[in-house]
């Protein structure tokens, strides 16, 4: 029982951190006029740039810009 729950936390961690970079990519897409596979590369340039995890670098651009967290809306 206690993998089941621990599947479930993790694979809703993965699916926050998902939308928060395809949030990210979005803005960057928006900001930069530019395609989602550059888009996707400059975060990750970033990411590597900062030496921060790719999650945390979304997460960063889309609290300055929102305000607040990205946000995944399902069931669960």
């Amino acid at each position: 029982m206690g993998t089941a729950e621990s599947t479930a936390d993790d694979l809703s961690a993965a699916m926050m951190s998902r939308t928060a970079i395809n949030i990210a990519c979005g803005i960057i897409m928006a900001q930069n006029r530019c395609s989602q596979t550059e888009a996707m590369s400059i975060l990750m340039k970033v990411s590597s740039h900062r030496n921060q995890k790719l999650r945390d670098v979304a997460d960063e651009i889309v609290r300055k810009l929102s305000g607040e967290e990205a946000a995944t809306y399902f069931d669960r």
